[in-house]
């Protein structure tokens, strides 16, 4: 069973946190990495995006087949380059960034770019919400769940929020709630359940926004906080998964490694959608994707902290 992850692939400048500073050239990209984590699970991965003309994208697709991750459906444009991302990181591995987007040639992916075959050779597709950051490629994103849906692909939701990211908050909100709508997996920071909660439920209590997640059509909603454990909520069932305790030296792609995990774990099963439904299963399978996301924050990188499958116990 074929995963496809739609979205951005960019170049991470990694700091070394001396002084003078320096940066050494990762390949990155919340969904690029959910791509290549799937892949290192041993499951049929393949990621959907466009790329520049330019040796960023060369390096990005170049890393991406030798992880394993299919690039047929990746487009290439002479119209914008491929994005930056510079990453500092604090004594306990905890990010700040500096992005070089927009304009990237990420966000100028569109409708006519899709191969049809993408909704009919995959069964799960995941998105995350740096593609709703401008209208055109929001619209793209929602072309591509509603398309998903028809043909009874599983759709899954990062939030994966970077409000440096977007030009303007003024239809965030909208956009991530209409993504929500679609998804019938959702994974959430706490600091991003917090968000929606304050943008619309402020009144009531948390849980009023959790209801709201599950009501809109999502089957299993995840809620991750760093080594705290994560929280999980069905509409039968919810539950605690308590992470393993690592020492963290980086955390720039520990949510994409938990949600790979996570993904890879249900493309296992003959029914995703019904795994979801079984405590049982799916709290084994948030438990294999929590020690996939703490794996990856004890090595530096985003492809490179990815585990395989043979690197995760039991």
């Amino acid at each position: 069973m074929s995963v496809i992850c739609f979205g951005e692939a960019l170049v991470d400048f990694l700091s070394n946190g001396k002084n003078p500073e320096s940066f050494t050239k990762y390949a990155g990209g919340a969904p690029a990495n959910v791509a290549v984590a799937i892949a290192k699970q041993g499951v049929k991965s393949s990621f959907c995006g466009m790329f520049g003309m330019d040796m960023f994208a060369d390096f990005l697709l170049t890393e991406l087949s030798a992880h394993g991750v299919n690039t047929q459906y990746c487009r290439r444009t002479d119209k914008a380059k491929t994005a930056l991302a510079f990453i500092s990181l604090d004594d306990k591995g905890e990010r700040s960034f500096s992005f070089y987007r927009p304009p990237a040639a990420d966000l100028l992916f569109r409708i006519d770019d899709f191969d049809p075959e993408i909704f009919v050779s995959h069964k799960i597709i995941h998105v995350c919400s740096n593609s709703l950051a401008e209208a055109s490629i929001y619209k793209t994103t929602i072309y591509a769940l509603n398309q998903a849906k028809k043909n009874g692909i599983v759709c899954s939701f990062d939030m994966n929020l970077r409000l440096d990211l977007w030009p303007s908050q003024r239809h965030l909100i909208e956009r991530v709630w209409h993504v929500i709508a679609l998804s019938d997996i959702v994974k959430l920071s706490q600091e991003e359940l917090d968000f929606l909660h304050q943008s619309r439920h402020l009144e009531h209590g948390l849980d009023k926004t959790i209801a709201a997640i599950l009501t809109a059509n999502t089957q299993c909603l995840i809620v991750t906080d760093g080594a705290k454990p994560i929280r999980f909520f069905t509409n039968k069932n919810q539950g605690l998964v308590t992470p393993p305790q690592v020492t963290a030296i980086d955390t720039t792609a520990a949510g994409d490694a938990f949600i790979g995990g996570f993904l890879s774990q249900l493309a296992n099963q003959s029914n995703p959608l019904q795994a979801i439904g079984c405590e049982q299963t799916l709290t084994a399978a948030i438990s294999y994707a929590s020690r996939c996301g703490a794996y990856a924050t004890t090595i530096k990188g985003a492809f490179s902290s990815l585990p395989c499958a043979g690197q995760i116990n039991d």
